[in-house]
């Protein structure tokens, strides 16, 4: 089943905060809102100066923050056409890799022809190449930061995922004790290893997750008890795994995951009223969860009930359509 880590992920210390990008097209095309305010002023000053690179980074900034990504964007490219700034630079990249990531891929790496020292392009270009799923390109993009940067920790989590990806757990969880022992009190860097261990069956999850435990002073994290959950259902201890997920619950009421798992030890067990309750339960905390109609669904193809589950899967994939097991499973329904 999915697993869904309740983490958040932080990005390099943006220049800028990017959004989406659209088409890269002419200035001319954005006269009508660049005379506007709050882009008027800064408009008539590149009337005025208009080799003035600051200028238009400073708009191309504005811009993006006000969700205007494509004018945005030709600002961005025209700062960095009049200086080779990483800045320009960066801002480009980004606004390219949400919908252009080969463009952005390739304008990466020109710009690194011309900054072949900056940090903060290569590691874009490693993030770039992550998210195609260049998997092997990306891996020896962080190499190379490594060689130069060894301490660089977000880099070695990105290569602990790119690890992963490739089905090296082993060297995953073995990159991520690096990064661990480079900032210990990163706690989403703790999330991160304590997951692979317990995938891995490894019981060194356990003694770090109670550390995370004893350091929550608020009781608000259901996190280490939900790891601990699934090192105890990995090693089949389906009695401690299901007293950690109802102590996940108890200190997070709304960590979804914890429902399911706990609903699957059920289900597994052939306590198809008590699984469906849970699943039920966590559908009436979040009506958006998929995963919550899929398993009631499940629940209810167990006792029969198959024009119920076919409407809980087909609920499920019409809010995640990429929950093809969900929509696989009511095609099999007629």
């Amino acid at each position: 089943m999915n697993r869904i880590v309740k983490i958040i992920v932080p990005f390099f210390t943006a220049i800028v905060a990017l959004g989406s990008c659209g088409n890269d097209n002419d200035d001319s095309q954005y006269k009508g809102i660049l005379h506007q305010p709050p882009y008027a002023v800064l408009t008539d000053s590149i009337k005025d100066e208009p080799k003035n690179d600051e200028l238009y980074f400073r708009r191309a900034v504005l811009l993006n923050s006000n969700n205007l990504p494509e004018p945005a964007l030709a600002d961005f490219k025209k700062a960095w056409s009049l200086k080779k700034d990483e800045r320009y630079a960066y801002g480009v990249s980004n606004l390219l890799l949400t919908k252009k990531a080969d463009s952005a891929i390739l304008f990466l790496n020109q710009a690194l022809q011309e900054l072949p020292e900056s940090f903060l392009l290569r590691l874009t270009l490693a993030r770039s190449l992550s998210a195609q799923n260049k998997t092997d390109e990306a891996l020896k993009a962080c190499e190379e930061l490594l060689q130069k940067n060894p301490t660089q920790v977000d880099v070695l989590k990105m290569k602990a995922d790119l690890l992963d990806r490739k089905g090296n757990k082993a060297a995953a969880i073995s990159t991520l004790e690096k990064a661990y022992n480079l900032t210990p009190y990163d706690v989403e860097l703790n999330y991160m290893w304590a997951l692979k261990l317990a995938e891995a069956k490894n019981s060194r999850v356990i003694s770090l997750c109670d550390s995370l435990g004893r350091a929550d002073s608020g009781g608000h994290h259901a996190e280490p008890y939900y790891y601990k959950g699934i090192y105890y259902s990995n090693t089949g201890d389906k009695a401690k795994a299901f007293s950690e997920f109802n102590e996940a619950i108890r200190h997070d009421y709304t960590f979804m995951d914890a429902y399911i798992e706990k609903g699957a030890i059920l289900y597994e067990q052939k306590n198809y009223a008590a699984a469906y309750k849970v699943f039920d339960l966590a559908a009436s905390i979040s009506q958006q969860f998929a995963a919550a109609y899929y398993w009631r669904g499940k629940c209810e193809e167990a006792t029969g009930q198959k024009n119920e589950a076919k409407l809980d899967y087909t609920r499920a994939f019409a809010l995640d359509n990429t929950f093809t097991e969900a929509k696989e499973a009511a095609d099999k329904l007629k």
